[in-house]
């Protein structure tokens, strides 16, 4: 039986604020090369996953402490969807070629992710385009960024 304690999940909090990604987690599955990959993720709110997509695999979000904002993109950037994993949303289950981000609100928040193995490293095509680095000023923007938005980086 496996199974996440509350203290591992303090632990794994702790983990990401010392982190210089600001970011942990710990796998629930056995090897890279499982067939389903299952992790639950410390994030803290300075830090965010840069706008991606999976072409091979859905991918499945569950909030196990904390709220994140997860935006839902379109090819060329603009905001399709926005839910607060945590707040409005218990889950959040995204099809296989979804450009998406994810933001953690609070201190402490930890996200569960399922999605298809084996695992695959995100390829440089599957980095969005439009967004070169993370910054304070997209950091702001992806709190507040609603259906319609789109990012504009300035010079």
């Amino acid at each position: 039986m496996k199974q996440v304690l509350a203290s591992d999940l303090d632990q794994l909090a702790c983990s990401a604020q010392s982190s210089p990604r600001r970011r942990a987690n710990l796998n629930m599955h056995e090897e890279l090369s499982d067939p389903v990959q299952r992790l639950a993720i410390a994030m803290e709110p300075d830090t965010f996953v840069r706008p991606h997509r999976h072409r091979q695999t859905w991918e499945l979000l569950l909030p196990l402490r904390g709220r994140f904002v997860v935006l839902l993109f379109d090819d060329q950037g603009v905001v399709t969807g926005r839910t607060v994993l945590g707040g409005e949303t218990a889950l959040l289950e995204m099809p296989a070629g979804q450009w998406h981000a994810v933001l953690s609100l609070d201190v402490g928040g930890v996200i569960f992710e399922v999605k298809r193995g084996p695992y695959q490293p995100i390829d440089g095509a599957d980095f969005a385009p439009w967004v070169a680095a993370q910054s304070p000023a997209l950091l702001d923007w992806f709190g507040s960024a609603r259906p319609g938005d789109r990012f504009v980086e300035r010079a």
